[in-house]
């Protein structure tokens, strides 16, 4: 077995199948995956299964590292715009997507590419289904394969499908089932109830936890195994309302399976520019490097992503670009006026202590976390835990605006000095949202080798990078989540000081809430997470649940669009919605309880010809007669009606 091989070994495959199956601009309507070739010789030998599985693996990195015409957005930030710990900081734009409450509509709102990529999470995830459906529909047909790689290809398909599903129910709510590919269009669609989605993707995964062998059976590191299955289940699970199992699946993940925490030092140890940004080496640096993340040391790892520059699976993250503040312009100043330089770019002599462009990235700050995400959410027992390393400038995870210091040489009295927002009680930055914050260097840090190929560009951007789609922390996370839902808080508070220990937390929690569990989450899951659809996700399990959320709150599942966890997560802790009234362009920052859905995309319904979606509640075409299947084997029943 080539078990230590990374997965872009078969990138050739997945440049195969993006020929075969391309059609990302096309309708989740459409029915043909292919664009010139048959079906029925393409997917009948074993090479065409594993390039479009391949596809499949490309594509999931897609929602982490897909870039606009323009290069200045991918689809994460749309999920963490939408959630407590960050917003829209596109500040320079009128069309800046503030005011959700009122832009966010079947026709606007979600079509604004460069400043929020929502539409991306409805064509695109509708593709990836396609192309686990091609799979699942024509793996009949590859002569020569017996049982069990049969069900392992099947098991990998299911993953891909149930994942994409998963995100849907909780995005969209409510959503139309395509199961197979079809042998003709289908213009008569009927959405079908979360509930029934839920109940078949938790039947395909117990199917894939049985089917999928371990990564140490997996012929190359990054493709989808029995443990990346297991941590889809234990969501499933949850969704459902299935703490017992989901616990017992944890535990199996956690105890019996090869993974553990990584709690000491490992792998290669990066530190590329010392001299203007010194980093003491330490786990959580070592965890978040890219060259780490699929290396068989990385006992963390359950499903990791490779993505690496110089292949044809390599893609830009662009993550200090997007992640990062923009800090060289002139909205910010030195007392003496003076702006910060992209220091490579001038004729001055080079001094590495100032070259910040190349060591923390030349942000522009697509999204900004609030004020709640750099301080607020890291005070546990009322005390901002001061050697939490994911939140430690010291070591120089943490980036902080005043540990960089002005570049500008004819700037003679604060050249070399830290950066400061004011000047006794004159405010020096006219732009806090998207000049002034501080943000996990740690994770945003990738090397950028366009930069590195032109040192005088003023562009660090952040390169192609190896990113983690499931670890074993939020294994923890999601076991601790459970524990609470049945009342066991005693567990539950040891999951989450598992992962705050391994952090090196001096801080930790007597007994946990809901909102610890998912305070825990930001801290650990930063751009790992899909923010916005785990806190939906979350807010269902916590009304299934019947349990209150800090503030003593209980919900119902049919009321969701009127009041939810989500909802008032927001409003306790960003600074941004509904509160302190920012304004932008003018325009406010503004969310509603409704946009914890986003709304069924009026071009989806429109091109349902003779049949009608059910748009969310709270937008225009809400219709609570509007008829949907209750129960999934009638709607795939019904794929083959027209």
């Amino acid at each position: 077995m080539k078990k230590n091989n990374f997965y872009i070994s078969f990138v050739f495959a997945a440049t195969l199948a993006m020929s075969m199956l391309a059609g990302c601009k096309k309708a989740f309507l459409q029915p043909d995956p292919l664009s010139f070739y048959e079906p029925e010789a393409t997917f009948t030998t074993r090479s065409g299964i594993d390039a479009t599985l391949a596809l499949c693996d490309r594509h999931l990195r897609a929602y982490w590292s897909y870039t606009t015409t323009r290069d200045i957005s991918v689809p994460m930030n749309s999920e963490y715009m939408l959630s407590d710990v960050a917003v829209s900081g596109k500040t320079d734009d009128g069309n800046i997507f503030a005011d959700v409450a009122t832009r966010l509509t079947p026709t606007d709102g979600m079509y604004q590419n460069d400043i929020n990529m929502l539409s991306y999470f409805w064509g695109e995830t509708y593709n990836g289904i396609k192309y686990a459906n091609t799979v699942t529909t024509y793996i009949n047909n590859v002569p020569g394969l017996d049982e069990t790689a049969k069900q392992e290809y099947l098991g990998r398909a299911y993953f891909h499908r149930a994942f994409r599903y998963l995100a849907l129910c909780f995005q969209f709510n409510n959503v139309p089932l395509v199961s197979k590919i079809l042998s003709g269009p289908k213009q008569n669609y009927k959405s079908t109830s979360r509930e029934a989605i839920l109940e078949m993707i938790t039947r395909d995964m117990e199917n894939a936890v049985a089917w999928v062998p371990d990564q140490s059976q997996m012929a190359y590191i990054g493709m989808v195994n029995k443990g990346a299955c297991r941590q889809l289940l234990i969501k499933c699970y949850l969704a459902t309302g299935q703490w017992d199992k989901a616990i017992a699946q944890a535990d199996t993940l956690i105890n019996n399976s090869g993974y553990a925490l990584m709690n000491s030092t490992f792998g290669t140890f990066e530190n590329p520019f010392p001299a203007a940004w010194p980093v003491t080496r330490n786990v959580i640096w070592d965890l978040h490097r890219p060259v780490n993340k699929c290396i068989p040391a990385n006992k963390e790892a359950i499903l990791a992503m490779p993505n690496r520059h110089g292949t044809d699976a390599g893609i830009a993250l662009r993550s200090m670009r997007n992640w990062g503040p923009m800090w060289n312009i002139s909205t910010l100043v030195s007392p003496a006026g003076k702006y910060m330089q992209s220091y490579a770019s001038t004729n001055k002599s080079y001094r590495a202590n100032l070259d910040f462009n190349s060591a923390v990235g030349r942000g522009i700050a697509m999204i900004r976390p609030t004020y709640f995400a750099q301080h607020g959410l890291w005070a546990v027992n009322g005390i901002e835990d001061p050697t939490d390393l994911r939140h430690n400038s010291t070591v120089g995870n943490w980036a902080r605006m005043d540990s960089m210091k002005y570049n500008d040489p004819s700037d003679a009295l604060y050249f070399g000095k830290n950066l400061q927002l004011y000047d006794g009680d004159r405010l020096l930055c006219t732009d806090t949202v998207r000049n002034w914050f501080d943000w996990p260097h740690y994770k945003t840090f990738v090397t950028d080798p366009d930069h590195i190929a032109n040192p005088n560009s003023n562009n660090n951007r952040g390169g192609a990078a190896d990113w983690y789609c499931y670890r074993l922390a939020e294994t923890y996370l999601l076991r601790a989540e459970a524990q609470f839902y049945k009342g066991n808080t005693g567990a539950a508070t040891a999951d989450v000081n598992a992962v705050r220990a391994r952090a090196q937390c001096s801080e930790l929690y007597t007994t946990v809430t809901i909102g610890d569990i998912v305070s825990e989450r930001a801290r650990e899951l930063w751009m790992e997470e899909w923010r916005h659809m785990e806190l939906s996700r979350i807010s269902y399990s916590l009304a299934l649940s019947g349990k209150p959320d800090e503030w003593g709150n209980a919900y119902t599942v049919n009321t969701l669009s009127e009041n939810n966890y989500w909802y008032q997560r927001i409003q306790h802790y960003s600074d941004y919605y509904n509160k302190n009234r920012v304004l932008v362009k003018g325009r406010n920052y503004t969310i509603a309880p409704h946009n914890i859905y986003l709304p069924i995309p009026q071009s989806a319904i429109d091109a349902n010809l003779y049949g009608k979606l059910r748009q969310n509640p709270g937008y225009t075409g809400y219709d609570a007669s509007t008829e949907m299947w209750t129960n999934w084997q009638d709607a795939v029943a019904d794929e083959d009606t027209n």
